[in-house]
């Protein structure tokens, strides 16, 4: 993953990006990207996901800390997407403000007026207002 590019910006899809939010809580992007790289190879989607056990993708989340707390969320989000109707991402386990308007900002083309996160008010800056 690049390094100079948001996580959100790297990966396939709107699950992926719930999961790296859910990773990204308490750390950096420079810890995260190459633990989201090796998790991505292993369990692509969110169905491939609940085939694994939580202490498999605890196992994978252990550099980050809290890996259990992280496993417990991701993979309870994950049978909570495969029937969530996209529109609130708040109703997800695990997926809070920052969650919110990331999802929304990449995925449903609204920017929030109350963003608060520092590194999605730089890339609303840079990258949307650049246009």
């Amino acid at each position: 993953m690049r390094d100079d590019l948001m996580v959100q910006q790297q990966v396939e899809d709107s699950w992926q990006h719930m999961v790296g939010v859910i990773c990204l809580n308490q750390v950096d992007r420079h810890q995260t990207k190459p633990v989201l790289e090796e998790f991505f190879k292993r369990w692509p989607t969110a169905g491939i996901l609940l085939y694994a056990t939580v202490d498999e993708i605890a196992e994978m989340l252990a550099p980050l800390g809290m890996q259990n707390v992280r496993a417990k969320r991701i993979y309870k989000m994950s049978q909570q997407w495969l029937n969530w109707d996209g529109e609130d991402a708040t109703e997800l386990c695990g997926i809070g403000k920052y969650g919110s308007d990331s999802y929304r900002i990449f995925y449903k083309n609204d920017v929030p007026s109350d963003v608060e996160d520092k590194e999605l008010k730089r890339y609303i800056e840079e990258e949307l207002h650049a246009v």
